[in-house]
């Protein structure tokens, strides 16, 4: 029987760390879950996964902290609810429970998966990065869009996404102390990175 592994990957945007995550995936045979975490989210919660794509790590966060109105999956009407931030973000958290435990092997890519598997000794939590203007050249390069803008999209992204990791665990997204491995993509690569991150796993499990 293979050893049980769970990668949880934050990322700053633009770094390159999903499509490592998605390599790591790949070289360690694990599921991958980004975005598919929505969606398990929304089945289990019977509310339509847009929704929960809205209230998302980089969406608006505090903006929509208090007073959510609700789509329903079968109804297409929005209705008044007292369904609290909170209650989502339970959601998810057990969705990603759910995946770890049905599954030997999976990689999460943000969504503080780091926090809510912190009591599972199979985990190992890596923080990628890389420079700000890396960073923006890549997203101009996916998104075709000026380098102002690329700035002004990694700026509030990445302002909405340590809001909600930080708000949730109590930790400080980014910071060091709060993962096993923080590495800049911009030095090795993609690949090199990669290929550096699986060696620190088998060494670590």
């Amino acid at each position: 029987m293979r050893k049980k592994l769970i990668i949880n990957i934050g990322r700053q945007i633009g770094s390159g760390g999903r499509i490592i995550a998605k390599l790591l995936a790949e070289e360690f045979d694990c599921k991958f879950y980004d975005r598919e975490i929505l969606n398990l989210a929304a089945k289990e919660s019977g509310f339509s996964e847009k929704f929960f794509e809205q209230n998302d790590e980089q969406k608006g966060f505090l903006k929509t902290h208090f007073n959510i109105r609700l789509p329903l999956l079968a109804d297409s009407d929005f209705y008044k609810s007292n369904f609290s931030q909170e209650s989502l973000y339970q959601f998810q958290s057990d969705a990603i429970r759910d995946v770890a435990k049905q599954n030997d092997r999976c990689v999460f890519v943000g969504r503080t998966a780091d926090y809510i598997l912190r009591d599972n000794p199979n985990c190992v939590n890596v923080f990628i990065t890389s420079p700000m203007q890396t960073r923006i050249a890549n997203v101009c390069a996916r998104r075709g869009c000026t380098e102002d803008e690329a700035r002004k999209l990694i700026e509030n992204g990445e302002s909405e996404r340590a809001k909600y990791y930080n708000y949730y665990t109590a930790k400080t997204w980014g910071h060091a102390e709060s993962y096993d491995l923080c590495i800049d993509a911009s030095i090795l690569g993609l690949e090199g990175t990669k290929d550096l991150i699986a060696d620190f796993i088998r060494r670590r499990v």
